[in-house]
């Protein structure tokens, strides 16, 4: 199958488009107000053919736009089923921080006041292993909690993988070192899916793809 995959570029993070002749999918929204960028690259495209919305996990900068964007293209909203919850209650979880993350978590709450997020249910309540055939994607769901204790990884073709917030690539390509709930459970899923071997990785946080060389080197972050 032939797919292009769409970096777009946020006020706070990163989402993709994937491509496909069957349908277009999304793996996160961004956060709120980013649904206009969104269906603009979707009508250069000439697609209105949006088949799924793929939230890696339920934070601010991941499911900021969901809501909005189900409502203008229909597309339902998958999440692992445990990150359901805070994405019904429009809830980001950071857990524990480190470093100057701690400037994040106290400015959440005013950020979030100046503009909200709508909570939304889940549609599809994913669990590890779970396929994305039915919408036109050879793809599964991997379970790379850590971050958020639903955290999940996209691995598409065995070979593409997008991974939310497991690594980031701002500076140096690293482990995520900044925000978990579980930051032993986040160094066991980044092994967890080096053993996948991915040849191209996609985070949250970095405006090109990594490639399965550099992201084998990664080691997990030990606070």
């Amino acid at each position: 199958m032939s797919i292009r995959i769409h970096i777009i570029k946020t006020w706070l993070g990163i989402a993709f488009l994937i491509e496909a002749d069957t349908g277009l999918i999304l793996v996160d929204t961004g956060p709120p107000r980013t649904e206009g960028k969104i269906l603009r690259l979707m009508q250069a495209l000439g697609r209105d053919d949006l088949r799924l919305i793929l939230l890696t996990h339920a934070h601010y900068d991941h499911f900021g736009s969901a809501a909005a964007l189900k409502r203008l293209t229909g597309a339902p909203i998958a999440i692992h089923r445990i990150d359901a919850d805070a994405l019904a209650q429009a809830e980001t979880t950071l857990g524990s921080v480190q470093g100057v993350a701690w400037l994040v978590k106290a400015s959440l709450p005013l950020v979030e006041a100046i503009l909200p997020v709508t909570p939304i249910p889940a549609d599809i309540r994913l669990d590890d292993g779970d396929r994305l055939d039915d919408f036109g994607l050879a793809a599964q769901i991997i379970h790379t909690p850590g971050h958020t204790l639903g955290s999940s990884t996209l691995l598409v073709e065995n070979r593409i993988a997008f991974v939310g917030d497991l690594i980031s690539m701002l500076g140096r390509p690293h482990a995520q070192c900044r925000f978990a709930v579980d930051w032993q459970q986040q160094a066991q899923s980044l092994r967890r899916l080096q053993q996948f071997h991915p040849q191209e990785i996609y985070c949250g946080h970095g405006h090109q793809p990594l490639s399965g060389a550099i992201f084998q080197q990664l080691q997990p972050f030990q606070p």
